[in-house]
């Protein structure tokens, strides 16, 4: 027996044992309404939705071709539509998931206005917008299943009961729109009993997996730009402690940890870390600072010097108090970064780079697997690329090495649109088009995200719109560019009624007040007109 079944039977049951105050409760309705509303709380999300992403990594230890994607969105209704379209087209949510951007909260999200991506923003924004996320994602659920629940009406009034039947198998096997947000913390907002009462609240929202960086909460920096800052081992591992202390807190004792590591790009260190013995965490960290070898005599006043080796070593620290890192020890600091967050509690790992270049990801994860054999990696597929710029160099200098004639490409001005239809162009839009599968093949890659392509997307839909319109297009800007399209392929936002809840409102009006109810899906709505025409057969 369905859940649906055993709701009806069971209100039918209490309705029984009420009496007959309840004669205007009709059992089905309600077992609809709870169809429509599986998830309660945040809580629920939370592990039903950890547990989704910890069976996911398990398929992919197994089998490195099923690694999952996921799309950055900033608003409810961005997340929605995306998942919406998923299902339409892929006919599952299996694998695909959502990606909180912190870049997009900060840009779009903030009471303050646009933002640089330097924890500047409310950091009450991103549970807000895990929580909004959601609700858009059930409110999905809700109208869907909807729609079925009028089909299968309509089918019982017609006498149709094969028709019928497989509607409410539809039903019974409904597949959810809720899928895994993975959210950025960016690195912490604070000390860690800030990051942890920030965790509570995401977790709370309904986040499973929080990612969270290495780097300082008071200079962070988006992990595209100059001027990232670290802290040490034992202060980042302290962080990873508090959320892990929130998720079991919370009772998502398989709660996700996305450990991210900037020190590819970051140059800078806040403060040198403390050491007790030689090789241990602190002696490591300090050990890709940029020094000086100096004599006691050449001490200056207030100068910070390490003993390593019975020499005295002075930090290059800048007039902004912050010490240097040797150049080139990036890579080296990022496995290092992996291996230790891996060692304390991280389930997942996200290191920054500069490039999309599959065997610069591959060299620090092999690396990296050679303590911890399954590490998986979490890798933004970032709009910070130029990625047809990268990717053609990338062919540029392999045809080069493989002795190929490349007289014909300026290396410096690829770009260029006259190269799209050359060999070097279409080697170039294979690599990226497989980018995804050869990282998660060869670089350990779990996860494909793209921080921010929703804020590129609207921004282009909406320079396509008002280019024609406010020109000589006027309304046909609008409706050969989108209603048309919508009509056409089948998106769901052309009859926006019925996406705001139209017709879930009209339902429940019926179930509250019988024949009394005010509808507004009358004849007269002029939503009606984007009905499919019945096309007679005679």
């Amino acid at each position: 027996m369905t859940n649906y079944q055993n709701d009806i039977e069971a209100i039918e049951a209490l309705k029984r044992s009420v009496g007959r105050s309840w004669d205007a409760i009709d059992p089905e309705s309600v077992a609809r309404m709870r169809a429509q509303n599986r998830f309660r709380t945040g809580l629920e999300i939370a592990q039903y939705t950890a547990d989704i992403m910890r069976k996911d990594m398990a398929e992919y230890d197994a089998d490195s071709s099923v690694y999952t994607q996921s799309l950055g969105v900033w608003h409810g209704f961005i997340g929605q539509q995306k998942m919406i379209s998923i299902k339409k087209h892929l006919k599952t949510t299996n694998k695909r998931y959502l990606y909180l951007s912190g870049w997009m909260v900060a840009a779009l999200r903030s009471e303050f206005g646009p933002l640089p991506d330097q924890s500047m923003h409310e950091k009450t924004a991103v549970p807000a917008l895990v929580e909004e996320l959601y609700t858009f994602l059930r409110q999905a659920d809700a109208r869907e299943l909807d729609l079925l629940f009028t089909s299968l009406d309509a089918a019982r009034a017609a006498g149709n009961d094969s028709t019928a039947a497989g509607i409410q198998e539809q039903i019974d096997n409904y597949e959810t729109h809720v899928v895994p947000i993975i959210a950025d913390i960016d690195a912490g907002f604070g000390n860690p009993e800030a990051t942890y009462l920030l965790a509570k609240k995401m977790i709370e929202a309904g986040a499973c997996a929080i990612q969270i960086e290495n780097q300082v909460s008071d200079e962070k920096q988006c992990g595209h730009q100059d001027g990232k800052v670290t802290v040490p081992h034992e202060d980042f591992i302290a962080k990873i402690n508090a959320v892990r202390y929130a998720f079991l807190e919370l009772g998502v004792d398989n709660g996700i940890i996305v450990s991210r590591t900037d020190s590819l790009g970051a140059g800078l260190t806040q403060k040198l870390a403390v050491t007790y013995q030689p090789g241990d965490l602190g002696d490591q960290y300090n050990s890709f600072l940029d020094v000086d070898e100096i004599t006691e005599a050449e001490l200056g006043n207030g100068d910070v010097v390490i003993k390593r080796d019975g020499k005295l070593l002075r930090p290059k620290r800048l007039a902004s108090n912050l010490f240097q890192f040797r150049q080139g020890t990036g890579e080296a600091r990022c496995v290092l970064d992996s291996i230790t967050s891996l060692q304390n509690g991280a389930d997942l790992l996200w290191i920054e780079t500069e490039k999309p270049h599959v065997a610069q990801i591959a060299g620090m994860m092999n690396e990296v697997r050679k303590v911890i054999p399954n590490a998986k990696l979490v890798y933004n597929n970032s709009p910070s690329f130029n990625w047809t710029l990268n990717f053609r160099q990338q062919a540029y200098d392999t045809l080069a090495a493989e002795g190929k004639d490349v007289s014909a490409y300026d290396r410096a001005k690829l770009m260029s649109v006259a190269y799209d239809d050359t060999e070097l162009g279409q080697i170039a839009d294979e690599s990226i088009r497989t980018f995804q599968r050869d990282g998660s093949a060869e670089a350990g890659i779990f996860h494909h995200l793209i921080t921010l392509p929703t804020y590129h997307t609207a921004a282009l839909s909406t320079d396509d719109l008002a280019k024609g319109y406010f020109a000589d297009q006027g309304m046909l800007a609008y409706v050969k560019g989108v209603q048309r399209r919508e009509i056409r392929e089948g998106i769901a936002t052309v009859k926006h009624q019925n996406m705001s809840g139209s017709d879930i409102g009209d339902n429940h009006k019926e179930y509250f007040a019988g024949e009394a109810a005010l509808k507004a899906g009358g004849k007269n709505n002029t939503m009606n007109q984007f009905e499919e025409p019945v096309v007679s057969s005679h």
